[in-house]
């Protein structure tokens, strides 16, 4: 049983990091704000619950079985998929309002019908960068 807990702390652990390695290298070679913010979602979405299934097996394997302990699990998995969602959404919504330049690769706002989402940002207004 020890063995186990010991594989599966490596794996949802190094597994983890590595996602989130990758995500942050993806970020510093992103061109602009909204890459940028779509490139950490995977990090939030899924590197961060792997950590913290990690951070559970090896409690669970060192202290064993408390309610305690799987509830903080299970509140602090819904935490990080609701905050990582909402932020992710705000933190857009927040750079496409701005007007923050955008990369002549990042088609900006491909799926809405022309006319529409034009009253807090003109899609026209945004300056690809040179």
């Amino acid at each position: 049983m020890q063995t186990l807990a010991v594989v599966l702390v490596g794996i949802f652990g190094i597994g983890g990091s590595l996602i989130l390695l990758g995500t942050v290298i993806a970020m510093f070679r992103a061109r602009d704000a909204l890459s940028r913010i779509n490139v950490f979602s995977p990090g939030t979405g899924l590197a961060m619950p792997m950590i913290l299934a990690s951070a559970y097996v090896f409690t669970l394997s060192t202290e064993g079985f408390k309610i305690l302990h799987l509830i903080m699990a299970i509140l602090g998995f819904l935490s990080l998929i609701v905050v990582s969602s909402v932020a992710s959404n705000v933190l857009s919504r927040a750079v496409y309002v701005s007007g923050s330049p955008v990369s002549r690769k990042t088609v900006v706002n491909r799926l809405a019908e022309p006319g529409r989402l034009r009253d807090a940002a003109d899609v026209d207004e945004f300056k690809p960068y040179d």
